[in-house]
């Protein structure tokens, strides 16, 4: 596994939120739900996303038919058909949780399966795609990931959104898993897209290095491995110093601190299984012990992981 799949295999929608917007102008959402991530293809028409009234040093964006914004939580952001409309409703926390600014009927009316808006005609479609919960080995990438990211025209696979809209509106047996795979698929051709981009992070151009992309692959596919700074620099025929300057200076973090989160971050993904338990995941990720892996989860990640479970099991 390269890093890259290793990084992008985190995305994986449970159950998530999606919705297909008709909308006439003057339309305005301010969006409150603090997912980790949302996904918005526009399908047809245009608009603005930008921030929430009082943030002067961000001028948000205008999108059209084409784009797609990834939008990195918990901030709250406005979506309108243009900077200067008010947001006419909120929405959130809670995904069917939806209220007029003004107290008053909401000019949002649902339309059909998943669909709503204030004009089943509107000039304006957009699909909503919401994570709930990150994909605990793809925190990494929301780490990293800027509040905003806007994709152009062509920048993505058009088929991918056409089969997203076409399909989100369906409501035949196994919906919600044909629903949850495709939303998978489109962020994954987002992020594959951002990566390419020269703000990538280092993690992602440290890849493509002879040495520190060796290193991050052969600690990818066997975390479990008893892996120390002398063994991986063995391994890609370097001396300890020189690849672990190398590797720092690539990746922005230590080996072993690179080693250690990659670990927590599967520990994390693999708890949320039914029939994992603390041993096997122990096993899977290198820790001698449950008790290792505890101590270790609670230290990095302030939660035992019995408590990141209930958590997880809450939301």
């Amino acid at each position: 596994m390269d890093v890259v799949a290793g990084l992008l295999d985190g995305p994986r929608a449970r159950g998530a939120f999606l919705l297909r917007s008709h909308l006439r102008a003057p339309w305005g959402m301010r969006i409150e739900d603090e997912a980790p991530l949302t996904i918005v293809p526009v399908l047809r028409g245009s608009g603005w996303v930008g921030p929430v009234v009082g943030d002067t040093t961000d001028a948000g964006e205008h999108v059209a038919a084409g784009d797609v914004v990834l939008l990195r939580g918990p901030d709250h952001y406005v979506v309108a058909d243009a900077p200067t409309t008010a947001p006419q409703v909120v929405v959130g926390p809670e995904p069917d949780m939806c209220r007029a600014v003004d107290g008053g009927p909401s000019p949002m009316t649902t339309l059909g399966v998943r669909s709503w808006g204030n004009d089943p005609d509107g000039e304006t479609v957009i699909v909503t795609g919401t994570y709930p919960m990150d994909g605990e080995v793809g925190r990494r990438i929301l780490r990293v990931l800027p509040q905003r990211v806007v994709l152009r025209r062509g920048d993505v696979d058009a088929g991918l959104v056409e089969m997203l809209a076409r399909e989100v509106v369906e409501d035949l047996p196994g919906q919600e898993a044909v629903l949850d795979r495709l939303l998978d698929l489109l962020l994954i051709s987002c992020l594959r897209t951002w990566l390419s981009r020269d703000d990538a992070p280092g993690w992602y151009r440290a890849d493509a290095d002879p040495v520190v992309g060796a290193a991050l692959r052969l600690i990818h596919h066997d975390p479990a491995r008893a892996w120390t700074v002398d063994a991986l620099a063995r391994e890609v025929g370097l001396s300890r110093a020189a690849f672990s300057r190398r590797f720092t200076a690539l990746v922005g973090e230590p080996p072993m601190a690179y080693l250690t989160g990659w670990r927590l971050d599967l520990a994390a993904d693999l708890l949320l299984q039914p029939d994992a338990t603390l041993a096997s995941v122990a096993r899977a990720v290198g820790y001698a012990t449950p008790f290792a892996l505890s101590a270790a989860f609670k230290r990095v990640r302030g939660v035992s992981p019995a408590a990141h479970r209930a958590r997880a099991g809450a939301a």
